[in-house]
């Protein structure tokens, strides 16, 4: 195996992890919220402090990633939001859990900027959507199993312990990455001459390029583009992420046992979603060029994607809804590897800049839909009307793919 695809796998448990971590409080909310003695507005909050603090940390461990490089800003950041994991489970009140659960989202703001360097370092062009999709897809890999390892485990010790042994793998996973990964191909032991020589004659980055300064993140209208479809993109992922236990439950009147499968069969549709999507954008540059290739891919996904979030918060059948929202999921995330290819097509050697500005757009729009969704069902007790807004929101989302250009790096002025 070349040594690259083994850097792949570790990130692939990365990002495997950090939705296992990031899931499990949207699968035990009913046991958060019966032992705190919240409502749904109290939760959106808590939930809404991760998402906040995710956004405003993400171009800061960008920049930081491309300037210290990954190995270091990775192993940093994955104990960091490890240890808030783990405390998340000592949590007493509604103050104290705001509090952990910020500073666990400050922790996990350096995940997928820090990939994305790793990715942009490692691979060469052709290969970047295909990289993308496979971290993608292990996020919806733990995202799917989440709900089929920690209710077991909150049945047996309580939601609180879920959170502790949580924590801990992501510790060993630090650990062993600081050991066996280096930031450059060139420094890594066991590698041959001939796969850097692949690599470094592939990647669209250059050494001599430096950090992209914020003057040029808000004069350029093509970041911008990226930026808005991101934060539009992200009313649907965070429906899933925070709301969807609470929403089958207590709005489709759904069992326990019915909500833990049809969480998991929507993360398990979004992996086969990041890998057709990141494999179908690959395929469709190599014969129509670079534009096309990540164009048709995230205007088809996100335009079908809005289409099922409407009908599912049409239909009456409880059932329907809960398969016509992971179809939702499926046609979403083909565009999701896309976008985070993009950000390495456009941002070459700065990718984790680019990649942290757009994902920074992409969490304020989790922070508000986590927000709106709660007080919405709180004033009209009705857990449909968000679904519409989200139908929209992707819509705007999937026309804004007609903006970006994936041609154009991202100049320095």
């Amino acid at each position: 195996m070349k040594v690259r695809y083994r850097v792949l796998a570790g990130l692939f448990l990365l990002s495997t992890i950090t939705y296992l971590d990031r899931v499990c409080m949207n699968v035990v909310s009913k046991y958060v919220k019966d032992d705190l003695g919240l409502d749904n507005e109290q939760f959106g909050w808590i939930l809404g402090a991760f998402s906040l603090s995710y956004a405003l940390f993400e171009i800061p461990t960008g920049t930081l990633g491309d300037k210290t490089g990954p190995r270091r800003v990775l192993t940093r950041v994955v104990l960091w939001w490890s240890g808030f994991t783990a405390l998340t489970g000592t949590a007493f009140n509604f103050m104290y859990l705001l509090i952990v659960r910020f500073l666990f989202g400050a922790g996990e703001a350096g995940a997928y900027p820090n990939a994305s360097i790793v990715i942009a370092r490692w691979f060469p062009a052709v290969e970047v959507g295909r990289a993308q999709s496979v971290i993608w897809a292990a996020g919806r890999l733990g995202g799917a199993l989440t709900p089929l390892l920690v209710i077991p485990l909150v049945h047996y010790a309580g939601w609180r312990w879920a959170f502790a042994v949580l924590g801990i793998v992501g510790v060993l996973w630090a650990i062993g990455w600081y050991a066996l990964f280096r930031d450059d191909p060139t420094e890594q032991k066991g590698i041959s001459e001939a796969e850097v020589a692949e690599i470094e004659s592939g990647r669209r980055i250059k050494h001599t390029d430096h950090r992209i300064p914020w003057t040029t993140i808000i004069r350029n209208p093509d970041l911008w583009a990226l930026m808005l479809m991101c934060h539009l993109f992200f009313y649907g992922s965070y429906f899933f992420t925070n709301w969807s236990s609470v929403y089958f439950q207590e709005g489709r009147g759904l069992s326990e046992d019915q909500t833990k499968n049809f969480i998991s069969l929507s993360y398990f549709l979004g992996a086969v979603g990041c890998l057709v999507g990141g494999g179908l954008s690959d395929v469709l540059t190599k014969r129509y060029g670079l534009k096309i290739g990540r164009r048709a891919v995230g205007l088809g996904g996100l335009g079908l994607s809005s289409l099922f979030f409407l009908l599912a918060g049409l239909t009456t059948d409880n059932e329907l809804a809960g398969y016509l929202l992971a179809t939702c999921v499926l046609m979403k995330d083909l565009a999701l590897p896309v976008a985070f290819a993009v950000c390495v097509d456009i941002g070459q050697r700065n990718s984790g800049t680019v990649t942290g500005a757009m994902n920074f757009a992409g969490q304020l729009g989790g922070f508000f839909i986590t927000i709106l969704f709660g007080i919405i069902v709180k004033q009209t007790h009705n857990f449909n009307y968000p679904l519409f807004m989200i139908a929209g929101c992707l819509l705007v989302s999937a026309l804004l793919w007609l903006r970006i250009d994936p041609t154009k790096p991202v100049a320095i002025k």
